[in-house]
């Protein structure tokens, strides 16, 4: 082999070489820019799924104004219109509540918190709290209920109670040293309301108006059968008497059974009178209902009673709930004394 053909073939293998070399780096460089590729893919997919699932900051309302005023009648407005509410919580524990409320999965969208002076020695730490609320985003509101003097010194003569502020003094002197106290938070409030000619009801349309937005107050009720001769329940707001219809009890192969029986339902039902008692009270009650939405009532209790609770009065409630529930009426259904004979 001549010099020439050694040294053209000492050429190519190092053409080879650097060709090889260049493939190699060019591999490793596309397979950088994919793990890259694959790495960002990953990043972002990470980020969208973390964003997704951050937990969602509950919408908060604080509660506050002056003793007498209606703070606990606002706050169960607003725990009727399904907010949860929390009474007399110191504020350096409003951030922990608004915190824990995100992380119930929307299940504690909106909290309503109570402040006020009965918590007193927490008071100075409502500020910070609000200052953290403001930089974690949390929407708030401060709702502060104010009344005169007089109307204060009357309510509280009437129960009986002294001021929580008054001390060894007179309620005139706690009302004073509660003002001082509240007149910076009076300032920071976005609603302020003067309940000193106000009646709960009004107090409650008040809030309703605020919070409750264009929906129509929501009812709730109670449809209980009952035994006459069992008493009358306690907590009824209207009372059903079926005691007009021919009782199955006398009908020996009803008698064992309830109301409902699908047997004894069609004997009651086919009785004179019971349909259309049913048709007009179900009409008289949507004429209730709406009077009661007027007036703020969120919760109606309806006894239906008959002899012994067990026949008569359950069919006549399973029908009676049946139908508010077709009406949108929100009903729960108990059996009081069906079972104790």
């Amino acid at each position: 082999m001549c010099i020439r053909d050694r040294h053209w073939r000492d050429h190519r293998r190092r053409r080879r070489g650097q060709q090889d070399m260049t493939e190699h780096a060019q591999e490793d460089q596309n397979e950088r820019e994919r793990a890259d590729g694959a790495a960002h893919v990953s990043t972002g997919s990470t980020t969208e799924k973390a964003e997704a699932t951050a937990p969602a900051i509950p919408e908060l309302v604080i509660i506050s104004g002056m003793s007498g005023a209606g703070r606990s009648t606002a706050a169960k407005c607003l725990e009727d219109l399904g907010w949860f509410v929390v009474d007399n919580l110191p504020p350096a524990l409003i951030p922990t509540m608004v915190e824990l409320g995100a992380r119930s999965q929307g299940n504690v969208a909106r909290i309503a918190v109570v402040v006020d002076v009965r918590g007193r020695r927490f008071f100075d730490n409502l500020r910070e709290s609000l200052a953290d609320l403001a930089a974690k985003h949390v929407t708030r509101r401060i709702v502060f209920l104010e009344s005169s003097d007089d109307a204060l010194v009357r309510r509280f003569e009437s129960v009986r109670r002294p001021h929580p502020l008054q001390g060894d003094g007179r309620i005139v002197d706690g009302i004073a040293a509660e003002r001082d106290l509240l007149r910076e938070l009076r300032g920071d409030a976005d609603l302020v309301i003067d309940t000193s000619s106000l009646n709960v009801h009004e107090l409650r349309a008040k809030m309703d108006a605020q919070f409750a937005g264009d929906e129509e107050p929501e009812l709730r009720a109670t449809v209980m059968s009952f035994g006459f001769k069992y008493g009358l329940p306690v907590d009824a707001d209207l009372v059903v008497d079926c005691r007009f219809l021919p009782n199955p009890h006398w009908v020996p192969e009803l008698r064992p059974f309830t109301g409902l029986n699908e047997e004894v339902s069609d004997y009651v039902f086919d009785q004179p009178g019971a349909k259309e008692f049913l048709n007009q009270y179900t009409e008289l009650l949507q004429l209730i209902a709406a009077g009661y939405r007027r007036e703020g009532k969120r919760y109606v209790t309806i006894a239906v009673g008959c002899t012994g609770g067990k026949h008569r009065s359950v069919a006549m409630s399973e029908k009676l709930a049946a139908r508010l529930a077709t009406e949108g009426v929100e009903t729960v259904l108990v059996h009081r004394d069906m079972g104790r004979e």
